[in-house]
């Protein structure tokens, strides 16, 4: 299979599929995210231990307008970082952002896991962001397009990045008042 993905598939093909496999997962979760919040929000607060509640209130009480616009923000951000990659050979943001995609993966499985319930994402999220990001790395890597000094500094620069976006994104949920 994986000799197959060599030969078809180009690595600017392979970089632009990032987005492209971005939006099939993110789909997934804006289609599901507020009638799952209405529907299972009370497991979840009671899922929580004591006063860990506030955090998650605005994702539970996400609307679908609401989440694609957060959806709207870090698409930019993935598609600016693909840009970098495809015309400037310029990888480490694009792989800082794969990097998120692969971890995403199991913040979806352990919220399903620990729920014993289906959460938004978590079917895309194993059969599309895992196979992808996993297929992307070993390629960039094979490949030499980058080292392991490469994504040491991608994982790097995501450990800075993510949290202050993560934040902010927060922050903008709590300011939206749910429609």
């Amino acid at each position: 299979m994986i000799h197959w993905l060599n030969l078809h598939i180009d690595q600017v093909s392979l970089l632009w599929l990032l987005p492209i496999l971005f939006m099939f997962h993110d789909f997934e979760e804006i289609l599901t995210v507020e009638s799952w919040g209405i529907k299972y929000g009370p497991k979840v607060k009671a899922a929580l231990p004591p006063g860990k509640w506030n955090p998650y209130r605005s994702m539970l009480r996400m609307t679908t307008r609401n989440f694609a616009a957060d959806v709207l923000f870090v698409y930019i951000v993935v598609v600016a970082a693909t840009c970098t990659a495809v015309f400037f050979s310029f990888y480490w943001l694009y792989l800082a952002v794969l990097a998120v995609f692969l971890l995403h993966v199991f913040t979806h499985l352990g919220q399903s896991i620990i729920l014993k319930i289906y959460t938004p994402g978590v079917v895309t999220a194993v059969l599309i962001a895992l196979p992808y990001s996993s297929y992307a790395f070993y390629r960039l890597l094979k490949e030499n397009t980058v080292s392991w000094v490469d994504v040491y500094w991608s994982l790097l620069m995501m450990a800075l990045l993510a949290p202050p976006i993560v934040w902010g994104l927060v922050k903008s949920r709590q300011r939206r008042k749910p429609e």
